[in-house]
Parts: structure tokens; sequence; C-alpha cells
């Protein structure tokens, strides 16, 4: 028996063997080159928070990120209402006109944020001429006014608006804020149903942070569904993404997402960030408030990350972004509150000059190593 031809047929085989695994894997799909916002298409939006620089063009390099890997942007400061109305009728639309344009001209889903909050707005919102409180009657008169310019201006522009923002405390009860001491409960209604009348396409969401802690979550669920038996419709609810290495946990979050889809409204993922630094107070949300005074050991990684932290990082974002996908048939957005690290609001608190490192783009705008397993998931 000749063994030649026998070894050419085996060799022969095997190279046959070699070429179909190769191809296989070749038939795989290839996520190395896919962006975020390709990654998700179909499931949900991907979003971010613009700030002034980055709304101007300024920041040319966070710029092209954003137009390469999202396709939802809020605008992170130049809507609150102490920015576009600092005076009783004088209105300042030059950042929220751009940030606008900016969105269409890339085609955009484009959220406005906030107009009612209690925080950020302007004093002489809730004062006469001699520093008092006014009445019920002149704070819904201005709220009115307000509202009615604002969404008015941007009607059938702006697709979603956050309505009213952080009105619930941790404990399920509500902020007693000024719109609430003057105004009561109905202060609530009342934004919903102005906004309603300026752009009744618009969509109109409920925003507040820690919402997946259990009392907090228990007062949200009782505010709307008092809201929805008054007959006021609100489209979605916006969960405050600021989380922590170790809290919340997932199936605190889960189970808000539940509770709040339960209600038959979207639910957001608004403001993402992962704090890796220590809290001075425990676990305060993200109450603008809360201030407390530089501590170097507060201020642990002003050079980087050890290696132990990135990785904790890495699986704790992905961890989310899983839960966010197992539930994409109730979320219809997530959006990172910045686009890099270098510009993060959590850098200065609730400690200014602290380092830190919330989101997926690194300081040199460049995509962390999660990015790469998140869009990975996305494609599983």
């Amino acid at each position: 028996m000749n063994k030649k031809p026998m070894y050419s047929l085996v060799r022969g085989a095997f190279l046959g063997v070699v070429l179909l695994s190769a191809a296989c894997r070749t038939a795989q799909p290839d996520t190395s080159e896919l962006t975020l916002k390709e990654a998700f298409k179909g499931k949900f939006h991907i979003g971010t928070a613009l700030n002034a620089q980055q709304i101007t063009g300024k920041d040319a390099a966070a710029v092209q990120v954003v137009k390469t890997h999202f396709n939802a942007i809020v605008a992170e400061n130049c809507m609150k209402s102490g920015l576009v109305q600092p005076r009783e009728g004088q209105f300042n639309f030059d950042l929220p006109d751009q940030f606008v344009r900016f969105g269409e001209e890339n085609n955009m889903l484009i959220n406005g944020h906030t107009l009612i909050w209690h925080s950020q707005a302007p004093r002489w919102f809730f004062t006469d001429s001699l520093g008092r409180d006014v009445s019920r009657e002149v704070l819904i008169q201005r709220m009115k006014t307000h509202i009615y310019t604002v969404v008015g201006r941007y009607k059938g522009r702006v697709h979603t608006w956050d309505m009213v923002n952080e009105a619930i405390l941790d404990d399920g009860t509500w902020r007693k804020s000024k719109f609430y001491q003057i105004i009561g409960k109905d202060f609530i209604k009342l934004a919903f149903q102005f906004a309603r009348e300026a752009d009744p396409k618009a969509e109109l969401y409920y925003n507040d942070y820690s919402m997946s802690m259990p009392k907090k979550r228990a007062g949200v669920v009782e505010m709307v569904k008092e809201l929805q038996q008054q007959g006021v419709k609100i489209d979605g609810i916006g969960m405050q993404g600021h989380i922590g290495l170790t809290y919340p946990t997932l199936e605190d979050f889960e189970n808000s997402i539940l509770a709040f889809s339960g209600l038959g409204v979207k639910v957001m993922v608004t403001e993402l960030d992962l704090t890796v630094l220590p809290s001075p107070g425990g676990n305060i949300g993200a109450e603008v408030s809360a201030n407390f005074e530089y501590q170097q050991k507060m201020n642990p990684y002003p050079n980087g990350l050890p290696d132990s932290v990135s990785q904790a990082f890495n699986v704790r974002y992905l961890d989310f972004f899983k839960l966010f996908l197992k539930h994409q048939d109730k979320i219809s957005r997530v959006t990172l509150w910045g686009v890099s690290d270098k510009d993060s609001w959590r850098n200065g608190w609730p400690v200014r000059g602290r380092t830190d490192y919330p989101l997926l783009f690194d300081r040199e705008y460049k995509p962390k190593a999660v990015v790469k397993s998140i869009i990975q998931a996305a494609q599983q």
C-alpha cells in the first residue's frame, strides 16, 4: 500500500477542517468596530449629557465621541430654569437653541432637562419685590409662563422633557420645596398640564435619583398613581443612574424597573455614571446640596486607577448593562451623565477637587475596556 497518497488525503482533510473553522469564525458577528449606538440599535437609545463646551463645538474631541457613539442627547445644565430665565421675563435661549440644532443636525433624540426643579431655580421665582414668598396663584402663573415659553419655543423639536425633577425624598415622602410649600402637591399636576398644552406631542417624564431604594420607589409609585387617577398623563419615569461600586444592588434596581414599568409608563436610565470613590456621607444619591470638606483619604486615585479597581469598575458597568438589556422591552433610553471622565460632575461632588473615573470614556476621550464588553453583550 502506497502511504504517500494516504498522507495527502489526511493532510488535505486537516487543511479542510482548518479552513472551515476559519470560515465559521469569520461568519460570527464582528463587534470590534461597532459603536455603542450601532450595538443597541433596535433595543433602546443610548445617550449622553452635553455641557456648554460641547454644545458650542469648542470641545471638538468630545463632539466626535458624541457623534460616533450616541443617538440621544440631554442638556446637562443650559435648560435649567435659573439659566434660561435668570430674571423674570428675560429668557436666554442662546445655548438651548444650539443644543437643539446639534441634535437635529445629527438626527438624535433630543431630551430637555429640566423644567421644574427646586435646585438651580432662580430666587425670584418664589419671592416678591420685598423678598417674601409669593402667593399660590402667582407661583402657578410663573410656572405656566416659564413652561409655555420654553416648551412652546421647541414645540415639535424637543422630543422628551424631564418635566419635574427630584420631588420625592429617599424615605418616600414629598420634598418640602418651595413649589410644594406654596402650591402643594398640585404643582406636579399643573406642570405636566401646562407642558402638555404647550406641546401635546412631546413625551413628559418624572426624573429622580436613588430610585432603586424601596421607600423612594414606593413613594414615586404612589405619586404617579395619584396623578394618573386625576387624569394626568405621565409618559415615563427617569431613573437617575448615579451608582457606586457597591450600591445599589442589582436586585433593587431591577425591582424598580419592574415597579415603574408596571404603571404603564416608559422607563429611562437618565443620568448614568459609576463612581469609584468613597462617599463621605454614605449613599447620598445625587443630592446636589451635599458638600464635604476635602480630605486626602477621600481622593485615593488622583493619578489613575489600580488594576483591581479598574476590573471591579468594568464588571459593575457590564452587570448593569446586562440588566438593561434583560429589560430592553421596558427601557426606552440609557443616558450617560457626561461624555468623558474629564468633564464629569463627579469630580467636584460631593467633595471638590477629587479625581473620579465614572464614565465610559477616559480623560483622553478613549473608550475604556468595558465599552467593548458592553457592545459584545448587546450583540449576543
